[in-house]
């Protein structure tokens, strides 16, 4: 029988961020898993390129959408480098980016590298599919 190895170290530390930051918004615990010199790389506004833009992000995030749940669906690593795909769930009941609550379920994909030493993120490079959530909160047409 093959034995399955033990998750490694750097995602271990990949899956604990998606679990208490953007799935439970513990800012917090966001503190202890982000280096002070974290660098963050997204498609999405934020106050900045550190510790305190993900912060902002988190919770903006989580205010807009009610019942906000992350989850891997893959993970991945090379080196220092893991590799998260995902699915966000939840209800578009607070603004976000201006639009005003439409009350509608949204489910948001993407893919992320965290560059990750001793046992912090240092770095976060993100892709979301922010055209798939124009089109379910209204805000593009359906494609035909």
């Amino acid at each position: 029988m093959t034995q399955i190895p033990a998750e490694r170290s750097e995602m271990a530390v990949v899956r604990k961020f998606f679990e208490v930051g953007p799935s439970q918004g513990n800012l917090t615990a966001v503190d202890a898993l982000l280096d002070p010199a974290f660098s963050l790389h997204v498609p999405l506004p934020a106050p900045g390129p550190g510790v305190e833009a993900m912060k902002t992000i988190i919770t903006t995030c989580r205010a807009a959408f009610h019942d906000l749940q992350v989850t891997i669906e893959d993970l991945m690593q090379d080196g220092d480098r893991v590799t998260a795909r995902f699915t966000a769930r939840g209800v578009h009941n607070g603004e976000f980016m201006g639009l005003p609550p439409t009350g509608r379920p949204i489910v948001m994909t993407g893919i992320e590298i965290f560059r990750v030493q001793n046992g912090k993120i240092v770095e976060l490079w993100g892709e979301t599919n922010l055209m798939g959530l124009m089109y379910q909160l209204g805000i593009l047409p359906a494609p035909a």
